[in-house]
C-alpha cells in the first residue's frame, strides 16, 4: 500500500486538518510526525503556499520532498505586497532592489532553466514584468538589457557560460 501524496500547505503552518490530514489518515504513517517534519522544512516559506510531496511505505516510514513556492509568491513576499497590478505595464505595485531580486533568483534557481544566478535573475525579472514590479525604480522590461550590459555584474556576478 505504499503511495505518494502531493499537497500545497502553508509554509510552517501545516496541520492535521485538510488538505493533509484526510490524505494521510488512511495511510500507515504517523500524521503528527509528518506534519511536524513538514513544518520544520517549510518554516522559511512562512505565509506562502508550498508544494509538498509525501512518499510513504507500508511500514509507516515516509520521506518528504519540499518544493519551492511559485516565483510570483517569492516576489510578493520579498517586496511586501498581496496582489499584482491589473495593468502591469502602466501601474506598478512595488519596487525590488537587485539584491532582493538576486535573493529570489537564488531561492528559485533549482526550478528554473538558468545555469547561473545572473540568468536566473533575468527569468525572475520576467515575472516582475507580469506583476507590475519595478527593479531599482525602473521598468523590469529593461532589466535584461541592463544585466547584459554589465550594469549589475558586481551584485549578480560576471560569470557567463561559454557560448
Amino acid at each position: 500500500m505504499a503511495g505518494t501524496i502531493e499537497v500545497l500547505v502553508p509554509g510552517g503552518e501545516a496541520n492535521p486538518g485538510p488538505p493533509l490530514g484526510p490524505e494521510l489518515g488512511p495511510t500507515p504513517v504517523d500524521v503528527q510526525a509528518v506534519v511536524g517534519d513538514i513544518n520544520d522544512r517549510t518554516a522559511a516559506f512562512d505565509g506562502m503556499e508550498v508544494p509538498v510531496t509525501v512518499e510513504y511505505d507500508d511500514d509507516g516510514s515516509f520521506t518528504i520532498d519540499v518544493g519551492v513556492p511559485p516565483t510570483s509568491e517569492l516576489i510578493k513576499d520579498e517586496a511586501g505586497f498581496e496582489t499584482g497590478s491589473g495593468e502591469p505595464h502602466e501601474n506598478f505595485v512595488a519596487d525590488l532592489s537587485v539584491e532582493q531580486l538576486k535573493k529570489v533568483a537564488e531561492q528559485k534557481q533549482s526550478d528554473l532553466l538558468a545555469y547561473d544566478v545572473k540568468n536566473a535573475a533575468k527569468e525572475v525579472a520576467g515575472t516582475c514584468v507580469t506583476l507590475g514590479v519595478t527593479i531599482e525604480g525602473e521598468d523590469a522590461r529593461t532589466f535584461k538589457e541592463r544585466v547584459d550590459s554589465g550594469e549589475y555584474d558586481d551584485v549578480l556576478g560576471a560569470e557567463e557560460a561559454a557560448a
